[in-house]
């Protein structure tokens, strides 16, 4: 058996023509076969084969047989024996091809059996390969899987940790909420329970206004019977007036009768006791001169301007060395000090209680000489307290009373509650203040408010229990603040020179 290559396939041929003694590569029949990726190249015998050794060896057209061994002796050339010859050496090459055909066939076996290992084993090589590619995918993809699932329990862990708070805030809020609830019904229940008190209180107090009503109009019949009787009062007194007014001018012509004796006894150069006396009788214009002419007691006395007015005051005589004249004084609250100009003007009151002795009098007064103004004040726990200035005036009427005042000093207050550099009067009627609002409407009384300011001596008088928290009271701002009303206040001025 001679083994053949052909390309990548092996061929192994068991029967070979050998045709004389001629060498293997004398032979010029080749025969090329393509199967798939291998060639087989086949050694066919030839007709017009050469001689062996170089030698020429002749052929005839009956010769196609004469390299066989099995070959028939030569015969003379007939056409039958050369068909028959061609037809034996056409079987010849029959059966050749048969074998050839059987060992490709063979041949194929074992190559496609071959290829098939190869192919199983390549397939196999590339499953294992894709395998060990999809374990490691599925290991990485489990692995990312593993870290989703960790964090979805993680964030589920934070979710119910949330939920939990959420329930302990709920039941937290839930609580207050009952609780709120409950303090909303006790609320709501003293609510109804003033209502109910409002109700009784209002039908009480629509009794006591009632009550209150009647009262008024006894009052008001009342105060019309005394008005009478103060009108019959004033008729007397404008009589006791005509009848003083007499006696003056009986006292004046006497005086003059008196003065004309004197004159007629100067003359002679006697002069009577009795009648130096009545010369040397002063004019008295304020309260320091009735303490110089030695009155020291307190009280009310009778004071003269001009040589034709006498004017009642009240006189004090015992504070700080006397000598003062009192031009307002507030005790008890029996007079009313919501007033008009015209009675600020004229004074109003009881010299000998509550009382204003009146702008145009003090205005007279104050325009003679140079006095001084002393505040007394008293609180509701017996608190005395005074504020002193040097220098007090006032205008005249011309000038709404201006108020002038120099150097505070005293114990109601560092600071002082009067405008120290002017402010014009006021009262309900006649609005003088330097405030859009109406100070003395808003406040009550006649005062120098300035801008409302910080005191007002004529307000309101509350009695001990409502004195706090009261705007439009009797209020000195720098010795008990803003709203708190006072007990009892004088108001008094003497000369700076006393």
């Amino acid at each position: 058996m001679l083994p053949h290559h052909f390309g990548p396939c092996w061929l192994s041929v068991s029967t070979l023509l050998v045709f004389g003694s001629c060498a293997e590569g004398e032979l010029r029949g080749l025969h090329q076969i393509q199967h798939g990726q291998c060639t087989y190249t086949f050694l066919l015998p030839e007709g017009q084969g050469a001689a062996c050794g170089g030698g020429s060896v002749r052929s005839s057209p009956y010769d196609a047989n004469s390299v066989q061994s099995d070959a028939p002796p030569p015969e003379e050339p007939f056409p039958s024996q050369k068909i028959q010859q061609l037809e034996s050496v056409m079987e010849n090459y029959t059966q050749w091809l048969q074998r050839i055909e059987g060992y490709i066939k063979e041949s194929m076996k074992r190559e496609l059996a071959h290829l098939q290992q190869s192919a199983v084993h390549n397939h196999t090589a590339a499953m294992l390969e894709m395998g060990t590619n999809l374990l490691s995918q599925t290991a990485e993809q489990t692995r990312k899987l593993t870290d989703v699932e960790t964090q979805v329990l993680n964030q589920t862990s934070r979710l119910e940790i949330q939920l939990l708070e959420n329930s302990l805030s709920t039941n937290k809020l839930e609580k207050q909420l009952m609780v709120q609830t409950n303090e909303i019904s006790k609320l709501h229940d003293k609510n109804s329970l003033l209502e109910t008190k409002m109700l009784d209180m209002e039908v009480l107090h629509h009794e006591e206004l009632e009550m209150l009503r009647q009262e008024k109009e006894s009052l008001q019949a009342l105060v019309g019977r005394q008005s009478g009787v103060i009108r019959e009062l004033e008729a007397q007194l404008s009589q006791a007036t005509g009848n003083s007014s007499a006696l003056q001018r009986q006292q004046q012509e006497m005086m003059e009768t008196v003065q004309n004796l004197l004159n007629l006894c100067s003359k002679d150069g006697v002069v009577p006791n009795g009648t130096k006396t009545m010369t040397e009788e002063k004019r008295f214009r304020d309260c320091a001169d009735l303490y110089k002419a030695g009155l020291h007691k307190n009280g009310v006395y009778n004071v003269q301007i001009n040589s034709d007015e006498n004017k009642k005051v009240y006189c004090n005589m015992e504070t700080a060395g006397g000598g003062w004249t009192v031009m307002q004084r507030r005790e008890d609250g029996n007079v009313d000090f919501q007033r008009t100009w015209k009675d600020y003007k004229m004074g109003f009151g009881s010299v000998s209680a509550e009382h204003w002795l009146g702008n145009e009098f003090v205005y007279q007064l104050t325009s003679q000489k140079q006095y001084a103004l002393r505040v007394e004040l008293t609180d509701w726990d017996g608190h005395l307290a005074f504020s002193l200035y040097d220098r007090f005036q006032i205008g005249s009427e011309k000038h709404n009373y201006r108020l002038f005042l120099k150097s505070h000093s005293g114990t109601a207050g560092r600071q002082s509650s009067l405008v120290i550099h002017g402010a014009d009067f006021s009262t309900k009627d006649m609005d003088n203040d330097n405030c859009m609002c109406k100070c003395a409407l808003m406040l009550t009384g006649g005062w120098w408010f300035d801008a409302c300011g910080p005191s007002n001596l004529n307000g309101m008088y509350f009695t001990q229990g409502q004195h706090i928290g009261k705007l439009n009271g009797i209020k000195w701002h720098y010795f008990k603040g803003p709203s708190y009303s006072l007990r009892a206040t004088a108001m008094m001025i003497r000369p700076l020179d006393f």
